[in-house]
């Protein structure tokens, strides 16, 4: 076996910390690597690219298509390498204390630091417990909202009640021919002001469970059975989409074998993101720690740190930050493409 290429840090997740993470460890002059478990980058912000992000300083809205398409151009400013369709499952400290990262595949790294900005590890969406649903899924059964646009003047029925449930209604109803919300509870999540508008325009019924698909021709659902979870009472409703969210589960793998402190989703740390592994640091959804804030800019701010920590772990004697980027040096050359494009209107 080839002895594989040391990098000075190597990033599991290609999730928002993850991505600000080689970017910041770019501005630290640090060779640097994305591990990815999937085939893109973006982490759990694939699972809502419709939806509109607000609460990122300096930003206007945007959904979550651009967050991850404006993150991936700033994670590649310092060219770090990117590898997909791998799944780390074991750590090793070498000898000269080095970390050795091997995946599901067999594939072998080797690394100076490690930042764990894994989210709640890998997301499994919690499918439709109803026989024979998955052959809709190649036609009109959803776990997910990539395009407002199929479900344009269509009847549209949700099934569950969380926060991503609540926005599909509120940003599907404008457009579909009517949206109908079945869950089982009272509650739904996300923002009180969201479900509010929810209930103004989309019909929702509760406490119901959906528990029959029905189909014409065996490719489409064209009606569902929806039965009232107390009442046990039940209802055909006629229908052209059918979109579910019952929420996800995630799954860190062998990373709980690694010796760190966890709870069942996440790594505890310091506020310097160290975690009780020398050398391995953590951020976003993976991170826990006293001044959490449970935030996509909170995550940037935790991937800096993080950086900032595997920075000085190799080199004692390194900046304790990076500096800002108006004087920084990584910039500028930047600097100087950037304004010759600007002086030719490029």
């Amino acid at each position: 076996m080839s002895q594989p290429e040391l990098y000075d840090v190597t990033i599991i997740g290609g999730g928002p910390a993850g991505l600000y993470s080689a970017f910041y460890c770019g501005m630290r002059d640090m060779k640097t690597k994305i591990i990815e478990h999937n085939d893109r980058l973006g982490g759990k912000v694939l699972l809502y690219q419709e939806k509109m992000i607000w609460d990122i300083g300096g930003m206007t809205p945007l959904n979550g298509e651009q967050l991850v398409e404006n993150l991936i151009q700033q994670a590649n400013t310092f060219d770090p390498t990117f590898v997909f369709k791998q799944r780390i499952q074991y750590m090793e400290r070498l000898e000269n204390g080095h970390i050795r990262l091997t995946a599901e595949t067999g594939e072998v790294h080797e690394s100076k630091t490690v930042i764990i900005a894994a989210g709640s590890g890998v997301l499994v969406q919690r499918k439709l417990e109803i026989e024979g649903a998955e052959k809709y899924e190649v036609s009109n059964l959803h776990y997910t909202v990539t395009s407002l646009e199929q479900f344009k003047g269509k009847r549209v029925l949700i099934s569950g009640g969380g926060d991503s449930a609540v926005d599909w209604a509120n940003e599907i109803a404008p457009i579909a021919e009517s949206v109908t919300i079945v869950h089982r509870r009272d509650m739904f999540g996300g923002l009180e002001r969201h479900v509010r508008h929810m209930k103004e325009v989309a019909e929702v019924l509760t406490p119901y469970a959906l528990t029959t698909l029905h189909s014409t021709d065996g490719s489409m659902i064209n009606s569902v059975t929806i039965s009232n979870v107390d009442t046990e009472e039940e209802e055909t409703l006629f229908v052209d989409e059918v979109i579910v969210n019952h929420g996800v589960h995630g799954d860190h793998g062998l990373l709980r074998e690694w010796g760190l402190d966890m709870t069942q989703y996440q790594i505890y740390c310091n506020k310097f993101m160290e975690t009780e592994l020398p050398g391995v640091f953590c951020a976003g959804d993976t991170a826990l720690h006293e001044g959490k804030l449970r935030l996509i800019a909170g995550a940037f701010v935790e991937a800096g740190l993080a950086a900032n920590a595997a920075k000085t772990f190799i080199d004692p004697e390194a900046t304790k930050a990076a500096y800002v980027s108006s004087h920084n040096e990584r910039f500028k050359e930047k600097n100087k493409e950037l304004q010759q494009q600007q002086r030719v209107g490029v």
